[in-house]
């Protein structure tokens, strides 16, 4: 895994260097050229129904590698449906707050990712909150099974990641990429992603390759058995699940930078 993440982190940088043309959608465009082709509209009018037209019609995030995304997304996909998501609903048979709980634990090793990229964001307050969690959830919680810091206190867990400190700063999102196993990503997540490995605490852990990733692979499985099958859903309804994922992920990194 972390050999995967290096690769990203030289591609990306190599990639945010480059000018990245914006990506227009064909269909959409198509469309737009043929309602343009009416004659029976107000010059002004289509004018600015033009412009407004285009701006909307441009994805919200540029994605020059759509064919090799593509192919890893067909990859993910399979990886999913004949391996993940069957060993997930295996693990079902453990009770949901059993399950839960191991969720938990989890997210408390995640707090020095959260805690450290509020503190670059200065975000003080939700430094404050994260590490009182780690504290109360770490002792009274059991190592992060239990949630009082949550449900006692009222301090709700944070989210925040490397990727989104560098869209504080200003830095572009660069391009779409699918990340294999990771799933939907950009230039600026991956290379966040990598940084964020850095503060993993299973990472400083005297522990053998097969344990580390054996936790980890514990963490998805326990993760998608959790998930009430929103991609089933996603693939049965969007037309494009590719790009369906492409624009959900976009608006959803921009809300995490912008709240």
């Amino acid at each position: 895994m972390r050999a995967v993440l290096l690769f990203f982190f030289c591609l990306g940088w190599l990639i945010l260097l480059a000018p990245a043309a914006p990506a227009a959608d064909t269909v959409t465009t198509q469309a737009a050229a043929g309602e343009m082709a009416a004659d029976d509209f107000d010059a002004d009018f289509d004018d600015d129904f033009n412009d407004d037209f285009d701006d909307h019609s441009q994805p919200l995030i540029s994605d020059p590698l759509e064919p090799w995304n593509r192919g890893v997304f067909w990859v993910n996909d399979k990886l999913y449906f004949y391996l993940l998501k069957p060993v997930a609903r295996v693990y079902r048979v453990l009770p949901r707050p059993l399950r839960e709980s191991v969720g938990r634990f989890f997210s408390n090793l995640g707090t020095p990712v959260r805690a450290a990229n509020a503190l670059l964001q200065f975000k003080l307050k939700d430094t404050g909150t994260e590490l009182g969690r780690f504290a109360v959830n770490s002792t009274l919680g059991w190592g992060g099974l239990l949630d009082p810091a949550g449900y006692s206190l009222g301090w709700k867990k944070k989210t925040e990641d490397f990727g989104q400190t560098l869209g504080v700063y200003g830095v572009g999102s660069g391009w779409y990429l699918v990340l294999p196993a990771f799933g939907p990503s950009s230039v600026r997540d991956a290379t966040g992603l990598l940084a964020d490995q850095f503060l993993d605490p299973l990472a400083y852990l005297k522990m053998k390759n097969w344990e580390y990733y054996s936790l980890k692979g514990l963490e998805v499985t326990n993760a998608l058995s959790l998930d009430p099958d929103s991609y089933e859903g996603i693939k049965r309804d969007a037309l494009d699940p590719y790009l369906f994922i492409r624009s959900a992920y976009a608006q959803h990194r921009l809300a995490n930078i912008e709240k």
